[in-house]
Formats: C-alpha cells, sequence, structure tokens
C-alpha cells in the first residue's frame, strides 16, 4: 500500500490537462502520478521536466538508460512500467529486459551501444558522474546534446526510483516484475 493515499476521480482539470500529457487517452492515471498529484506544487514541475517525449535521443537508448538505472535503483514499480509500455513495444527483447537487471555492461545480450548506455548508467549511480574514456566513448556516438538529455534522463529516473521505492509503491497491474523476468 502506498504510504501517501493516490488521489481519486474526478480530478480537478488542471490535474488532468497534467495526466493527459503522459498518459495514452483511456488509460487511467498511473498510481505515481496520482500520489504526485496530491502535491500543488511538485507534481506541475515533475509531469512538465520529464523526457518521454521526442527529444533528439533515440527511443530505444533512453529506454536503455531508463531500464537500467530503474534496476540498479531497485525501482521495481517504474522499471516494470517502462518494460511493459515501452521496452516491449519498442522489440527490447526480453534478454536484454532481463540483462538490466542482474547483466553487466558486457552481458551479450548488450550490442555495442547498449553496453556503453548501461556503462553510463553504471558510472553515474555509483560515481555520480562520468569517467573520461566513457566521456570519449559517447562522444564518438553522441553529440553534446545527446549526451546532456543521457545524464539527464539518467538524474530524472534516479529521482523517479526514489519516489516509488520510498513512497511504497505497489506494482502497477500490468507491469513487469523483477521476479518474472528473472523466470524467463
Amino acid at each position: 500500500m502506498a504510504r501517501i493515499q493516490p488521489l481519486d476521480p474526478p480530478y480537478r482539470e488542471d490535474i488532468q490537462e497534467l495526466f493527459d500529457l503522459a498518459m495514452p487517452p483511456g488509460m487511467d492515471p498511473l498510481v505515481l502520478f496520482r500520489v504526485l498529484a496530491r502535491n500543488d506544487r511538485i507534481f506541475p514541475r515533475f509531469m512538465r521536466s520529464g523526457v518521454l517525449d521526442k527529444g533528439p535521443v533515440p527511443i530505444r537508448d533512453r529506454e536503455i538508460v531508463i531500464h537500467r538505472t530503474t534496476a540498479r535503483c531497485r525501482a521495481e514499480y517504474e522499471w516494470g512500467v517502462h518494460v511493459n509500455a515501452f521496452g516491449r513495444p519498442l522489440e527490447l527483447g526480453d534478454d536484454v529486459l532481463r540483462a538490466t537487471v542482474v547483466g553487466e555492461a558486457d552481458d551479450p545480450a548488450f550490442d555495442e551501444r547498449q553496453s556503453l548506455l548501461v556503462t553510463l548508467s553504471d558510472e553515474l549511480h555509483d560515481t555520480s558522474s562520468l569517467s573520461d574514456a566513457t566521456w570519449a566513448r559517447l562522444r564518438e556516438t553522441y553529440d553534446e546534446l545527446q549526451i546532456q538529455e543521457l545524464i539527464y534522463t539518467a538524474g530524472f529516473y534516479h529521482t523517479v526510483s526514489f519516489l516509488c521505492n520510498a513512497m511504497g509503491l505497489e506494482n502497477e497491474s500490468f507491469a513487469a516484475t523483477f521476479e518474472e523476468m528473472a523466470a524467463t
């Protein structure tokens, strides 16, 4: 049970407009969004600060960073949402999705680009920085704006992970679980 009760409908118009930024038509807002919607200061900032729009980083690359970051933070709620809402539709195979939880950067499930993104995620998670070697490798594949966005994405999903874990959010009914992924 969430430590903060999620907001129940009917929602104020301004809150519904923010839900609509991130939710497909006809889908109920995520529990995370409904819990944050109780806070008029945080919720609008949170909903406008994400990177799920079309940006300079390819969506599959962004998702590897999100999956690895949330897995390293043990944020099963957010990892599981992204597995089924983005990872599988993008055809990131179960071997890749599993490796975001239990693999290392050199896991055979990852291609060279995914391995680099896992390295970025791991270094940021472990040291809050990037080594010169990783920066040089990133520069071979991405421009400066893309690298900034990758760093921002990892940082944003650390925040999301902190929120999900500390508020005790239970997995969404449609979300994957670490246990399910380990069994495949």
